[in-house]
C-alpha cells in the first residue's frame, strides 16, 4: 500500500489478536483553495507567527506545546511527556462489545480510516474477524489513541477489509430537542402518507458515487476559467421559487402525475328580472 499508516498496533478480541495499521480513508481531491490577496498590490498576504508579548517573529519548528494551568502561565510538554501518557489504547484496539449495525446514529460518525493487516503475521485472524463481523451484521466498538486523543471507534466490514470510524462524544453533539421541540405535533392523514410513500418508491434507485459530486465547485471552476480568459459566464436559469402549498394532497398527486379533481363549481345565482323603467307622472291641464 502506497500510503503511510497513521497508526500501527494490534486488533484484539478476547485472547485473539493480529497486527493492524490504519490508513486515512480520504485525501485532498484537488479541490479549490483560495488565498488572501491585497487588492491594492495583488500580492498574497502572509500569515506570521509572532510572540504575543515581544512581537518577535517565530518559526514553527522552534515552538513548543504548553498547557495553560493559570492565566498566562503555561507548563511546557515535550515528546517524552506525551510518551509517558501512553495507555493501552495507544497501541491496542481491544474490542469491548458488539452492537447492531443500525444502533449508532449517523450523527455520531466522524472520520474514517481503512484498517488492514500490518505484515504477513495474523492475516488469518484478520479475515476470520472480518467475515464473522459481516456474518452477524454487527459493529465492533473499541477505543484508540489518535493525535494524542483517545477516541471511541466503530469497526465494520467494507469489501475485502475493515473500516474504522471515529465517533463523536455525546457531550460534543448538540441536543436535538432544542431544534426539534418546535416541530408541531401534527398527525398526517393516512392518504397523504400513502401518496408520499408512493412518491418515494418512484424515486428510489441505487446509490451512485456521482451523487456526491460537488456541482458548486464545478460551476466555480467554469467562472474562474472564463475570468482568466476575460470572458463572462452565462448565468444559469434562476430556480423556480417554491410557492406556499395550499392543497398538499393536490401537490402530491401532481408530483405523481395524477389528475387532480377539480372542486365542484358553485351553481350560478339566478338573475333577478329587470325592472321596467318607471313612468313619468303626466301633468293635467287646468
Amino acid at each position: 500500500m502506497a500510503e503511510r499508516p497513521i497508526w500501527r498496533g494490534h486488533l484484539r478480541l478476547a485472547l485473539v489478536s493480529c497486527p493492524v495499521a490504519l490508513y486515512s480513508a480520504r485525501h485532498d481531491s484537488g479541490s479549490l483553495h483560495f488565498h488572501f490577496i491585497n487588492p491594492a498590490t495583488g500580492n498574497r498576504v502572509r500569515t506570521v507567527t509572532l510572540d504575543a508579548e515581544t512581537g518577535e517573529e517565530m518559526s514553527r519548528r522552534d515552538l513548543a506545546r504548553g498547557y495553560e494551568y493559570d492565566k498566562d502561565h503555561y507548563v511546557l510538554l515535550d515528546d517524552g511527556d506525551f510518551e509517558q501518557a501512553r495507555i493501552e489504547s495507544s497501541t491496542t484496539l481491544t474490542v469491548d462489545k458488539f452492537v447492531p449495525a443500525d444502533a449508532i446514529d449517523p450523527v455520531y460518525f466522524d472520520s474514517s480510516y481503512y484498517m488492514a493487516p500490518d505484515g504477513d503475521a495474523g492475516q488469518d485472524v484478520y479475515v476470520v474477524l472480518r467475515d464473522a463481523i459481516a456474518k452477524t451484521g454487527r459493529v465492533a466498538l473499541s477505543r484508540v489513541v489518535i493525535a494524542r486523543r483517545e477516541r471511541a471507534v466503530a469497526l465494520m466490514p467494507m469489501g475485502n477489509g475493515l473500516v474504522l470510524h471515529t465517533l463523536h462524544e455525546p457531550a460534543s453533539i448538540n441536543d436535538p430537542k432544542s431544534v426539534f421541540d418546535g416541530v408541531p405535533a401534527l398527525k398526517p392523514e393516512p392518504d397523504m402518507v400513502a401518496l408520499a410513500t408512493q412518491l418515494i418508491d418512484r424515486q428510489t434507485g441505487k446509490f451512485d458515487l456521482s451523487d456526491m459530486t460537488d456541482r458548486y465547485e464545478a460551476r466555480l471552476r467554469e467562472v474562474i476559467a472564463a475570468k482568466l480568459k476575460g470572458q463572462g459566464v452565462k448565468p444559469l436559469a434562476a430556480p423556480k421559487e417554491a410557492s406556499n402549498v395550499v392543497d398538499l394532497m393536490a401537490a402530491l398527486k401532481r408530483s405523481l402525475g395524477q389528475t387532480v379533481d377539480k372542486p365542484a363549481s358553485k351553481p350560478a345565482k339566478a338573475k333577478a328580472p329587470a325592472k321596467a323603467p318607471a313612468k313619468k307622472p303626466t301633468r293635467k291641464r287646468a
